[in-house]
């Protein structure tokens, strides 16, 4: 299996810088997808996010759609992915 981290990269680049940095000694992280609009989203992901594959999905998804409502529903530069699909079986 690929890094949940390049998982994550690959489903938004691209479209998004995306950056990763740790916040907590438990494993959290702050994820930031920024655009040429500046920041998109910032999401603290825990430790069992990243590290569960159907939770990782699940934040795929999320942030799939939260993307998709703050810029007004311009889904066809926020494709959903497979990644995102497999979690949903």
């Amino acid at each position: 299996m690929n890094s949940p981290f390049q998982k994550i990269s690959d489903v938004f680049q691209p479209d998004y810088n995306v950056n990763f940095s740790i916040q907590k000694p438990d494993g959290s992280i702050l994820l930031t997808l920024t655009d040429t609009a500046g920041v998109a989203v910032k999401r603290f992901i825990s430790s069992s996010q990243w590290r569960d594959q159907q939770q990782l999905e699940r934040l795929i998804t999320s942030l799939q759609f939260s993307l998709a409502i703050e810029r007004g529903g311009q889904t066809s530069s926020y494709r959903l992915t497979k990644h995102s699909h497999s979690a949903v079986q």
